[in-house]
């Protein structure tokens, strides 16, 4: 899984994907705390609507910046990205009001909507070797599940010598770090295969706008994905929605509890990141990713019955319908580049990119209240309900894949993906 690290450019881009994670990671536990000293016990309403706004400005922005910043040195996209990030971090310990926590962070998510599409379409170009791309995605995906087990223990350390507002001074570290680690690099021009279609005459910014979408819609291999994509929403989302209810309520944890089940799903996730790149060089994605939305189906189709355990049995039911679910997320979520890339050609990616990123947190938007609401009256409900659309939104994924043989099915492409791609997408 580290090939991808024996290149230079690479390895100095995934420092500055991992450093600026590290920084996400301790803002989240550093806002926690600033929305309980503004609003006390009503700090989870607070945090609540900061999610939403979170993915709102994800579904609605990434799409909007990819057309925007579609002929921009994507170099500049980065480092301008990370620095409006920086400069929110360095004004978050000086608010003083719910309303200035929100318009911050409308303006660090609109930020990150610009920064992870471009860093995603960047990938492709600077690794052109299928193996070493497949090495980086379950890099990257190891990185965001590294982050939510290990940043919570950094900002806990970092509490020892800093106050909660000063939390984010480390937040502040990791984008400036992340911007100095992205200058450092020459990153590869944005270029069309041999072969490839002449780019299109409409290169208006409505018809960038509508790219990804229109590429989703129209190609084959990536109609499944926003399937999966709920799927996955469903149910991680009543992992990070509920675990709290559970771990206090249902378990009659202490506060750590908490802390250790979502740790416990993304040890499920790292564990399955670190297998995945083996397993697909023999498996095609199709089987990887449908199986890993089974995962995420049962793993929270069983929380209902393991609930209703004695404690003990609960308790290691709980812990092992948390391992599955990650497992799953990540088997779902990390072979995505791989489809997208061979699906759209050259010059679409960072266009389909920036619409997977978008469409995959529009699921997250439906599911986060869902599991929210019905929680609120039932756990077994909940979880019932959401286990329910992550299987009709399987079932629908894998009646909507190629059949096997048939365009991102296979676990290689000796076809250039721009040839896939014109053979697919209509103009």
């Amino acid at each position: 899984m580290l090939s991808a690290l024996s290149h230079p450019v690479y390895r100095r881009l995934f420092t500055a994907q991992v450093v600026a994670l590290a920084g996400t990671g301790i803002a989240t536990v550093a806002l926690g705390l600033l929305a309980y000293d503004l609003a006390g016990p009503r700090a989870g309403a607070v945090l609540g609507t900061v999610l939403t706004v979170k993915m709102v400005a994800y579904v609605v922005l990434a799409p909007l910046a990819a057309a925007l910043l579609a002929r921009a040195p994507r170099r500049a996209v980065l480092v301008g990205a990370d620095l409006v990030r920086l400069g929110v971090a360095l004004a978050l310990p000086f608010v003083g009001e719910v309303w200035q926590v929100l318009v911050l962070v409308v303006v660090l998510q609109c930020a990150s909507a610009t920064f992870t599409p471009t860093f995603q379409s960047v990938l492709p170009d600077v690794l052109p070797d299928e193996r070493d791309y497949t090495s980086a995605l379950s890099l990257s995906r190891l990185a965001y599940d590294l982050e939510a087990v290990a940043s919570p223990a950094l900002a806990a350390v970092l509490l020892l010598v800093l106050t909660p507002s000063q939390l984010f001074w480390g937040t502040a570290v990791g984008f400036a770090a992340s911007a100095l680690l992205v200058v450092s690099v020459v990153l590869p021009r944005r270029a069309p295969e041999a072969g490839a279609a002449p780019s299109r005459p409409d290169g208006s910014f409505g018809w960038r706008l509508r790219r990804g979408a229109v590429l989703f819609v129209r190609t084959p291999a990536l109609r499944p994905v926003l399937a999966l994509d709920l799927a996955v929403a469903a149910g991680v989302s009543f992992v990070l929605v509920q675990s709290v209810v559970v771990a206090r309520v249902g378990l009659g944890l202490g506060p750590d509890g908490v802390a250790v089940l979502l740790a416990v799903c993304g040890g499920g996730s790292v564990v399955a990141a670190l297998t995945l790149p083996r397993l697909l060089r023999t498996l095609p994605e199709r089987r990887v990713m449908l199986g890993g939305a089974v995962l995420v189906t049962v793993g929270c189709a069983v929380v209902p019955l393991v609930l209703a355990l004695p404690q003990r049995g609960a308790l290691v039911g709980v812990v092992l319908a948390w391992a599955v679910i990650g497992a799953g997320w990540s088997a779902v979520e990390t072979p995505v580049g791989r489809v997208v890339r061979r699906s759209v050609g050259p010059d679409d990616l960072h266009a389909a990119f920036a619409a997977q990123f978008s469409l995959s947190h529009a699921c997250w938007l439906l599911t986060y209240p869902l599991a929210g609401l019905l929680g609120a009256l039932s756990l077994s409900w909940a979880a019932g309900v959401l286990a329910l659309v992550a299987a009709t939104a399987t079932l629908a994924a894998r009646a909507l894949w190629p059949v096997p043989g048939a365009g991102s099915d296979a676990p290689s492409a000796d076809a250039p993906p721009a040839v896939r791609a014109h053979a697919q997408v209509g103009a």
